[in-house]
């Protein structure tokens, strides 16, 4: 099974002309159902978190501001988002969406979560629709629940997860690693165990080349028993707010190659989705779709 989170509230409406497509959370589950790379059985929906897996990542003061609706207004607007009550229930649901994806990969090798890869959040703030981070919360959940006992997070987004690295900066037990778009946001990088900045511009060969060229290393010299994958599809050369130049061929291989090498070493991971901002829909569900697709012919 895929083991696909997926709930009704991930499509969460926003006022209208907001730039973050939440059309793609409604498109992308349809889209895999009908050309049948998932079947209805491959999804589960999640409801909420224990406060406890929340709170071991962030800050009680920053949770409490959240669920109260007490954010201070410059807070709420870094996070993009207006700040509502079904706002935060659905961030709240997306964090248990990859918590039990996580539970479902160790199972059957791999999970995804249709939303999720919220890395911009912080242990204190939310920053850039980002206000909890979903795989920062299910890695810790994994640790405390003594499910792994080392795990490396792969974010290959086009922006770097700066809320990911603050968060386990100094933790032995969990290696960050940012694949990312040099000059784009976040302008002020945190640092991540690693992080390769890409210049504008970095083409489907030489972004492979790179990635070829590191993951196996990090999984050699690491040796992590979970894998958390954020296969964002803002890399494309069509993204509006990225400077990568990547076909969606070239993210296709991405995913190829990331889910291959985890499938071989017998690695379960969870894949959560990330950005994805071309003007055309059809590109982002279709980059989006490709994921799957690979998964689907390695593990079914």
């Amino acid at each position: 099974m895929l083991n696909i989170a997926y709930h009704p509230i991930y499509k969460h409406p926003l006022p209208e002309g907001h730039r973050f497509p939440m059309v793609k959370y409604e498109l992308l589950p349809q889209q895999l159902l009908y050309e049948g790379t998932a079947t209805p059985a491959d999804f589960f929906e999640p409801g909420l978190p224990e406060m406890a897996a929340v709170l071991a990542i962030h800050t009680k003061e920053y949770v409490d501001s959240l669920m109260n609706l007490t954010l201070d207004a410059r807070a709420a607007r870094k996070t993009g988002f207006p700040l509502s009550a079904e706002l935060v229930q659905r961030e709240l649901i997306i964090a248990q969406g990859t918590i039990l994806g996580a539970q479902r990969a160790l199972q059957n090798g791999i999970a995804f979560n249709i939303a999720g890869g919220t890395h911009h959040a912080y242990s204190t703030h939310g920053e850039a629709f980002c206000l909890l981070n979903d795989q920062a919360i299910a890695a810790q959940y994994l640790l405390d629940k003594k499910l792994a006992k080392k795990i490396l997070i792969v974010d290959l987004d086009v922006h770097q997860g700066n809320g990911t690295a603050e968060i386990f900066t100094g933790n032995p037990n969990v290696f960050t690693f940012s694949m990312h778009g040099k000059t784009n946001y976040p302008f002020k990088k945190e640092t991540s165990d690693l992080d390769i900045a890409l210049p504008d511009n970095t083409g489907d060969a030489e972004y492979l080349s790179i990635l070829e060229e590191t993951l196996p290393k990090l999984i050699e010299t690491e040796k992590p028993d979970f894998v958390f994958y954020l296969s964002g599809v803002d890399i494309l050369a069509t993204d509006k707010l990225g400077k990568i130049n990547c076909s969606v061929e070239g993210c296709k291989a991405r995913d190829r190659f990331v889910l291959s090498l985890c499938h071989s070493k017998g690695i379960p991971v969870q894949c959560s989705m990330g950005g994805g901002y071309s003007p055309d829909i059809k590109t982002i569900i279709e980059a989006h779709a490709n994921t799957y697709r690979t998964a689907a012919q390695l593990y079914l």
